[in-house]
């Protein structure tokens, strides 16, 4: 209730990977290098054309996630620190992409690039329901709320997904790998 009231969605990313809540200079400087990853390497548009036209937006969400080890293989070694940060980064950052992409491409619509002058969620927004053809213009309330449902998931303590990606992880298996076998967990309807 406190981080929903008083905080946003990627203070409680911060929170999850360093333990505590981000001062004003961290937190600029996440924010900054979140924003920084938010693009996906172009070829990862073409990747898309692989899938049926009807495939479901998990199923492609699945594939593109998983394929992101052969996109950024220089932060798959679990047992880097430095690795682990970066593709903690980049899944944090890439994930809004990557989502709005696999539903724009379920609906045959073109993809939106992100737009790092909005925030986490409003950028979310503006790919997922953005138009080329015309400028972004996303809710404010709208946004806020969305940043409160992510952050409310982000704290959804552990679930089918959660041991899921834990159970790969265990493994060993690099982090894009562990976060695809999640998302298939997160698909099941069982979840």
């Amino acid at each position: 209730e406190q981080l929903a009231e008083h905080s946003d969605y990627l203070e409680t990313c911060y929170l999850l990977l360093y333990g505590e809540l981000p001062n004003k200079a961290e937190k600029d400087e996440f924010v900054t290098t979140v924003h920084n990853h938010t693009m996906v390497h172009e070829q990862i548009r073409t990747f898309f054309n692989g899938f049926r036209r009807d495939a479901h937006p998990m199923a492609i969400m699945c594939g593109v996630v998983g394929a992101l080890s052969a996109f950024y293989p220089d932060s798959t070694d679990i047992s880097d620190s430095h690795h682990r940060t970066v593709a903690a980064y980049r899944l944090i950052a890439k994930m809004p992409t990557i989502a709005a992409m696999s539903y724009k491409f379920s609906v045959g619509q073109p993809f939106m690039y992100p737009d790092n002058s909005l925030d986490y969620s409003a950028n979310f927004l503006h790919m997922m329901f953005g138009n080329p053809c015309e400028p972004s213009r996303v809710s404010p309330t709208i946004a806020r709320a969305m940043d409160r449902i992510f952050l409310l998931h982000a704290d959804h303590e552990q679930n089918a997904s959660t041991s899921t990606v834990r159970l790969a992880g265990s493994s060993q298996a690099n982090p894009f790998a562990c976060i695809a076998a999640g998302i298939a967990a997160l698909w099941g309807p069982s979840h």
